[in-house]
């Protein structure tokens, strides 16, 4: 259990719903339609209306093959729209960001959590800025960058690779300071995994509750679901989304991370009147 602001987030309660707001021009599913402040803030504040509990706000597109952006660009894209939405609700803002300059500039602007994509690993200073802040930390798996991910699908043990590298970023990040009830983690759907492994990981999920840490999923829109149901335009993919959400969280997810907020709002409030205690 953590309180973020006046918000409490007690793990194993309920499945809380992370709203994505991609403040860039090329990510997979809405690059573009959401990069500068009005247009981002617009979405968010539908988000908020429409039940979403935390607001993730991206800078840096994370598709495969994106490329890099300087840190001066990723600040000049995030850094207004959170202090805008600070400005208007006390909503809980998480920053999706691999460095640590964002994170710490994202923290001071009003964000109240750090989701890393990289689980600490792209930038050094991120669990101990993590520390520091004393803030929340999203530590996600990941192998490569998301130049070359796609080329590192080659695992001897799917689940116990993603757990491990899970343990040891988690205790790396308690040594840098960051408090246990701080910790997040998520097996990174997508990320250095093809599309049967990610169903693997999805069916097998409930093994990562060893580690004893609330786990967030990102299925939203993703390109495995598109495989599977021959869906080219991510935004075709609400239905693949919701199964994967269900299918998540009857597994143990506790937070999903999605596009479609109000539609994914009702997919957990029926998964979790069934599968919930």
């Amino acid at each position: 259990m953590i309180k973020v602001r006046e918000h409490l987030f007690e793990w194993g309660r309920k499945t809380y719903l992370m709203a994505i707001v991609n403040v860039t021009p090329d990510s997979f599913s809405d690059g573009g339609k959401f990069d500068n402040l009005e247009s981002a803030m617009r979405h968010a504040v539908s988000a908020i209306e429409n039940s979403a509990d935390i607001i993730d706000i991206g800078g840096e597109s994370t598709r495969p093959y994106a490329a890099k952006i300087s840190l001066e660009t990723e600040l000049h894209r995030v850094i207004p729209v959170i202090e805008k939405l600070r400005q208007v609700s006390s909503i809980p803002i998480s920053i999706d960001t691999t460095k640590a300059k964002v994170a710490e500039a994202a923290i001071a602007a009003g964000a109240d959590i750090i989701n890393d994509i990289s689980g600490g690993t792209f930038d050094k200073q991120m669990l101990p800025t993590a520390g520091k802040l004393n803030v929340p930390i999203v530590l996600m798996h990941i192998r490569g960058t998301p130049a070359t991910m796609t080329k590192m699908t080659d695992y001897q043990d799917l689940l116990a690779q993603i757990k491990q590298f899970l343990a040891t970023q988690t205790e790396l990040a308690l040594n840098c300071g960051v408090k246990q009830s701080n910790l997040i983690i998520d097996p990174g759907i997508g990320f250095a995994k093809d599309s049967q492994q990610n169903i693997e990981l999805l069916r097998r999920l409930s093994e990562l509750k060893s580690l004893k840490l609330p786990i967030l999923i990102g299925v939203s829109r993703k390109s495995f679901i598109g495989h599977l149901l021959n869906r080219d335009n991510p935004q075709d993919r609400l239905w693949g989304t919701a199964a994967a959400c269900c299918g998540a969280i009857a597994a143990g997810a506790d937070i999903v991370r999605v596009h479609d907020v109000a539609e994914m709002r009702d997919v957990c409030l029926m998964a979790d009147a069934i599968w919930r205690k």
